[in-house]
């Protein structure tokens, strides 16, 4: 089942209210944030990276860790008034026209 982003953040916003009584605050959100990309960070380095991987690591999952780092965007995202399609969008679009021929023109990528 395929969502929108403004759907995901409706979907959050409903979870908060619902469950999680209200959102943290916006620094605690940031701190929770920093700590979920973290978590991200010891996968990819343990999993792909050179470091091995300890056996409490190997059953970590990369797509949990992943949306918890949705979960918290989307909560900041919120309680900032800000709307990510349209932020989405808009980068989407200078993503595009700054980057098209820059990384075609990348040698390093045609390895």
């Amino acid at each position: 089942m395929s969502k929108g982003i403004t759907e995901v953040q409706k979907i959050v916003d409903d979870w908060i209210k619902n469950h999680g009584v209200r959102y943290f605050n916006e620094l605690t959100n940031m701190a929770q944030l920093t700590e979920e990309v973290g978590e991200v960070a010891r996968i990819i380095a343990r999993r792909y990276g050179e470091q091995s991987e300890k056996e409490s690591d190997k059953n970590k999952d990369l797509g949990e860790e992943l949306a918890d780092v949705l979960f918290v965007t989307v909560c900041l995202a919120n309680q900032t008034g800000v709307d990510l399609q349209a932020a989405f969008d808009k980068k989407m679009n200078i993503k595009t026209e700054r980057d098209h021929d820059r990384h075609h023109g990348n040698e390093k990528l045609r390895s």
